[in-house]
């Protein structure tokens, strides 16, 4: 077979969330170029897919769309529209849940949309990415499938946690990858993944438990699932570390337990008192004095987030836009009363924000753009309504006349030129208060720091164990939120580090019948004559104890027979217990990398090998399956050239 190019040669990463492809491999390794979400939409006709929600839409008499299985509603075909909306994910169905694979028609349909995308030429070899959830019956099935289906000629299974190896340069290294929703926990010596003792799948554990978290410390303000999502990926939620005081209670992350329950059921309140509602950022509901009744027509931001989507459905929208033009007003008049006082000249410093009290975020209200959507407003009138209801730009200008950073999302939507108020998902800014600490408050970080041990511990090599605890590397798209590493590591060494000290080393060498020197020199062992030689030799339970691990520390011409006579002083290494944890450095020869952070590390080290093994190495180690294998051996086949 004739060797492949670097142009030729796909990269396929499935995720539960996000899937990641290329074709070609650039002489410097960049990120996956194709992104698509993990997800399919059953098409009319049954046993088909679309990637994107197909909506139907009768444009040219002003009337809503029939629903697709009324035949005597249903006009004409020529009179039907349809549209690709491709932000809505209404009917979505999901195939891989927690790395396994749950759905393979969907799954089959997802990998043949991302290789279309691509559209590759004929002779191009696949890499496919494997998760630790799948099957050695899995692999062949995919084999079959891609033999079969894109008659590639030539084909790689590669686990996610062996490329990440090979993406930072190590050959031993415990890989921690943080999914969607579960995390994988693998220990690895030499190239060599161990299967005993390997965390697959926990579930509870990745970036949904996050969201979870999020969702149960927000509850109180009615925030769904999509606003907890979308303050995850915000810069302003943060994981501190265990035993940080959150802004402005002195409450170590959350975990006081003086929270007063019926303050928090009657008013939203975490307790009593006006200070803890100003605290909060907002006013208690109810009678009396420094308290918020609301508006009867509207739901109030008292009460939680305010459902805009329900208040356009229910008809009220003219009294929502007059209330919001009023707080406009309101908010320019106290600008421009701030700017003329004298002290306004003084911009008060900056917090950071992890001791901010309070911070807002653009939330990207998708429930109220499928409203807007279904009301069948037109063209014009659904760019009037978006731009009344977004605040993206209104809050740009603000963060730019302050000078503030804004996330990567909104510095790329404000770029990009062709994007307008009419177009795109509906912004609305939402405040927040020490909740976006407390993502982690369900003891995620300690389930996956009890996995990393448990992975770690189980390793037949004891001698291999501290060398993986300090070669420790977090990958994941569920790592990407702020400070997670960091609380993951503080965790980590809270649990389970211990601090070497030579009294404890020295001591733990000599033998049982020997009673514990005293700080007095009583009981110290005296050297004598006999078996260990003359006063003048090294003491040998000293010797035992610094030559355990180094044994060509030994002096030369030592006696071959001490060795036998004080193997009982001798020890292995101190692997249950770590005394140093330490994270991998990312490599620094990577700059497109360096930029967008090695979460995705697996598919840098799918690039890596897909260099060696179709390119340098050209199937000299069986590192891939060429078509003529598969035709004599078949599927089963595939773990013999499995890397």
């Amino acid at each position: 077979m004739p060797p492949f190019k670097d142009e030729q040669i796909i990269i396929i990463a499935p995720g539960s969330e996000t899937t990641v492809a290329q074709l070609g491999l650039p002489e410097s390794f960049t990120p996956a170029r194709i992104r698509v979400r993990s997800r399919m939409f059953p098409a009319e006709k049954e046993g088909e897919w679309e990637p994107f929600k197909v909506r139907r839409r009768d444009d040219k008499n002003g009337l809503p769309a029939p629903p697709p299985g009324d035949p005597e509603t249903r006009p004409d075909d020529d009179e039907v529209l349809y549209e690709e909306d491709r932000v809505s994910e209404e009917g979505a169905v999901w195939p891989i849940q927690q790395g396994r694979i749950v759905n393979w028609p969907c799954f089959f349909a997802l990998v043949t949309h991302v290789y279309n995308t691509m559209n590759p030429p004929f002779h191009t070899p696949i890499l496919l990415i494997t998760q630790p959830a799948w099957t050695p019956r899995e692999h062949e099935r995919l084999t079959q499938f891609f033999f079969e289906k894109f008659k590639t000629p030539a084909f790689a299974l590669m686990d996610s946690a062996l490329a990440t190896c090979w993406a930072y340069g190590v050959h031993t290294s415990t890989i921690v990858d943080v999914g969607k929703d579960k995390v994988d926990v693998t220990a690895i010596s030499e190239f060599i993944p161990h299967i005993q003792g390997r965390v697959i799948a926990l579930p509870d554990c990745g970036g949904e438990a996050l969201t979870n978290g999020l969702m149960a410390k927000l509850k109180y303000r009615q925030f769904s699932r999509d606003m907890c999502e979308q303050l995850k990926k915000s810069p302003i939620c943060e994981l501190l570390p265990p035993g940080t005081p959150l802004p402005g209670t002195g409450d170590a992350n959350g975990q006081d337990g003086s929270a007063n329950p019926a303050a928090l059921a009657s008013t939203g309140a975490l307790s009593s008192g006006p200070e803890a509602a100003s605290a909060l950022g907002i006013a208690p509901r109810g009678p009396g004095a420094d308290t918020e009744v609301g508006d009867e027509g509207l739901e109030v931001e008292s009460e939680g987030v305010l459902d805009v989507a329900s208040i356009v459905a229910g008809g009220k929208m003219s009294e929502y836009l007059a209330r919001k033009e009023k707080e406009k007003q309101e908010k320019a008049a106290a600008k421009k009363k701030g700017l003329e006082a004298p002290t306004a000249a003084a911009r008060p410093i900056r917090l950071p924000n992890s001791k901010r009290e309070k911070a807002t975020f653009m939330y990207e209200d998708h429930r109220l753009l499928d409203v807007l959507k279904g009301m069948n407003l037109g063209t014009k009138g659904m760019g009037d309504m978006h731009a009344a209801l977004d605040e993206g730009p209104q809050r740009s200008r603000q963060e730019e006349a302050e000078g503030e950073p804004r996330s990567a999302i909104e510095a790329n939507r404000s770029a990009d030129p062709t994007s307008s108020s009419r177009s795109g998902p509906i912004r609305r800014e939402i405040e927040v208060g020490v909740e976006r600490f407390q993502a982690g408050s369900s003891g995620v970080l300690e389930k996956i720091a009890d996995a990393i041990h448990r992975a770690i511990s189980a390793v037949d090599e004891v001698n291999k164990r501290s060398e993986l605890w300090d070669s420790l590397i977090v990958c994941g798209n569920g790592s990407r939120l702020r400070g997670f590493k960091e609380a993951l590591m503080v965790t980590l060494q809270t649990k389970y580090l211990i601090s070497p000290s030579s009294a404890t080393i020295f001591t733990s060498e000599i033998p049982s019948n020997i009673s514990t020197p005293a700080g007095t020199g009583a009981n110290t062992p005296q050297p004598q004559l006999g078996p260990h030689g003359g006063p003048s030799q090294v003491n040998p339970l000293l010797l035992a104890a610094t030559t355990a691990q180094n044994p060509h520390l030994m002096p030369p011409g030592s006696n071959p027979l001490m060795s036998g006579m004080i193997s009982h002083n001798s020890h292995s290494s101190h692997g249950q217990t770590p005394s140093s944890i330490k994270i991998v450095k990312p490599p620094e020869y990577f700059p497109e990398w360096k930029d967008v952070g090695f979460d995705e590390s697996p598919f840098l080290g799918a690039q890596v090998a897909a260099k060696v093994i179709f390119v340098v190495d050209q199937g000299a180690s069986k590192g891939y399956m060429t078509r003529p294998d598969y035709n004599e051996q078949g599927p089963t086949a595939i773990h013999d050239y499995s890397l």
